[in-house]
This record gives structure tokens, C-alpha cells and sequence, in this order.
């Protein structure tokens, strides 16, 4: 009861919080920075270690550099996604500029549905609230629940204010199976990390054996439905570009492992072209495969 409580409590302040004006929560986000980063040092240690295993030449000076970037852009982060619970859909869409997104509703407008794949780069909770105002057909995100369901509900309903429809991981089947007669968009995270048992597949990723979910491969093989990433370029603090990137017209055509392995590399290839973005404070690798 008492959690229940403090969860509503920090939900009323949080939502008071959104109401300002964005110069002044990106004022509150330096101020956040400098407490996260200096005086908590809030998860320093595996932001370092994941930089240092992605990226072994790099100097101290370049793992430093990157680290600082990283929790400063975070702390951007996380003031944007406050500022989705009361953001207007033309401020939305003013930040986040779809580029391509006629490609996938070319599907859509003809009755057929599309697969997604994104990543934890950029802000991709603002970017998922906006593909509700951007595609001409139900739009559906595949999302891990939060523990704290008070939260978990709040959050539901912020993503979910424009258009989207939130679908919790082992619904998914469900949800594709009851959707297949509607022209449809289903958007998976291809970083997420699966759980010990959970189906995967191991990639060399970034220099080290990293685990990925087989969901997006198993269904585009069974549907034959196309897959799309969503690539999410930072333009300047606040401002993205969100790219519809045809990945795979024909998935029905590919062997097992083939999709994983493709949208793996197309991340990849994001990352490194500036590892600033990408959520290095989530322990990606605390699984290892099993010799």
C-alpha cells in the first residue's frame, strides 16, 4: 500500500515536472547530469566496461570523452520522456521528423501489414510516440512490462496517447494472430536483451557474443511480412530524424538466423557511426553463452 502511495506521489510530480517549458527542463537535465555522473555515479562502472569491451583501441582519453557524452545525453533523455506526458502532437512531430514513412504506408494504404525493428538509440520513447502520428494504419509496440504496475500503467498510457497500442512481449503472438485480417505495424526493440531462458540467438556484436531475441525473425518468416528499421538520427538536442529503412521485402525467402544476423549488423553500423546515443548503461552482456 505504501508503494502504491509513493508511486502516485511521484507520478503527481512528475507530471507537474512535464508542464515546463523544455529550455527549462533541459537547465534541470545539466543539473541532473552533474549529480548522476559525478556525485551518484550512477551504473559509471558497466557504461565503462561495456565502451571498453565495444571498443578495445580506444584510449583512456576516448573512453572518457564517450562516457561524459553518454551520461550527458541520458540525462537529456530522460527530461524528454517526462515531456511526452503532456506534449502537443504538433510539438511531437515538430522534434521528430519522419523521413520515408510514405514507404511503409504504401503497405498499409493496400490492406498488408509491416514489421519494425528499432533500438534504444536516440530517444526512442518520443520516437515510438510519434509513429502513432505518422503511419496510416494500427500501430503496435512490443514492449517489456515495468515491475512497479502503478508505473507500469502510467507509462501505458503515455505511450499510448497518439495512436499506439502497447502490447507486453509474451502477448505478441497473440496480438498478430488476432490483428491479421487489419493492416498493421508491429515494431520490436532488436537490442532488448532476452532473459537466460528465453529464445535467442548469440552475434558477435560489437566485439563480444551478445544474445538476441529471435521474435521479429520467427513471425516475418511465418507472415512474410516485410521488416522496416526505424533509424533514429540525433539532428541537434531535441530535434531527431527517424528513417523508415527498408531492411527485408521478401523474409519468407530467408533461412533461419539470416534476419537476426541483418537487422544485428544494420545496428551495429548505427552505433558506430556515433556511439554517443545508444544505451550503454543497460547491462547488455550480463548473459554469456553456455560452451
Amino acid at each position: 500500500m505504501l508503494q502504491k502511495l509513493n508511486s502516485y506521489i511521484g507520478i503527481f510530480f512528475l507530471y507537474l515536472l512535464s508542464c515546463l517549458p523544455m529550455f527549462v527542463l533541459y537547465g534541470i537535465s545539466d543539473i541532473l547530469f552533474f549529480l548522476v555522473y559525478r556525485v551518484i555515479g550512477y551504473r559509471r562502472k558497466v557504461v565503462r566496461t561495456n565502451l571498453k569491451n565495444a571498443f578495445p583501441n580506444w584510449t583512456d582519453k576516448e573512453l572518457d570523452d564517450y562516457e561524459k557524452k553518454y551520461f550527458a545525453y541520458l540525462a537529456d533523455v530522460i527530461m524528454e520522456i517526462i515531456k511526452m506526458a503532456t506534449i502537443s502532437k504538433s510539438t511531437l512531430n515538430k522534434h521528430y521528423k519522419f523521413k520515408n514513412a510514405h514507404l511503409i504506408n504504401a503497405y498499409l494504404d493496400r490492406g498488408e501489414s509491416v514489421l519494425a525493428c528499432s533500438a534504444h538509440y536516440g530517444n526512442w520513447e518520443g520516437g515510438t510516440l510519434a509513429i502513432g502520428l505518422n503511419v496510416n494504419g494500427d500501430s503496435y509496440a512490443i514492449y517489456k512490462p515495468l515491475n512497479n504496475i502503478v508505473f507500469d500503467k502510467w507509462f501505458r498510457h503515455i505511450r499510448t496517447r497518439f495512436g499506439n497500442r502497447m502490447i507486453p512481449m509474451r502477448q505478441t503472438l497473440r496480438e498478430i494472430a488476432a490483428t491479421k485480417d487489419k493492416a498493421s505495424l508491429f515494431c520490436f526493440g532488436n537490442d532488448q536483451a532476452p532473459g537466460k531462458h528465453e529464445s535467442h540467438e548469440w552475434i558477435t556484436f560489437l566485439n563480444q557474443q551478445t544474445s538476441f531475441q529471435q521474435g521479429i525473425e520467427k513471425i516475418a518468416i511465418k507472415t512474410g511480412r516485410p521488416i522496416f528499421y526505424i533509424k533514429v538520427k540525433v539532428v541537434k538536442r531535441g530535434y531527431y530524424e527517424l528513417d523508415c529503412v527498408p531492411l527485408l521485402e521478401n523474409p519468407a525467402q530467408k533461412n533461419r538466423h539470416e534476419i537476426t544476423l541483418l537487422h544485428a549488423r544494420f545496428l551495429e553500423q548505427i552505433i558506430l557511426s556515433d556511439p554517443t546515443y545508444w544505451l550503454w548503461s543497460h547491462r547488455r552482456w550480463k548473459h554469456q553463452p553456455i560452451d
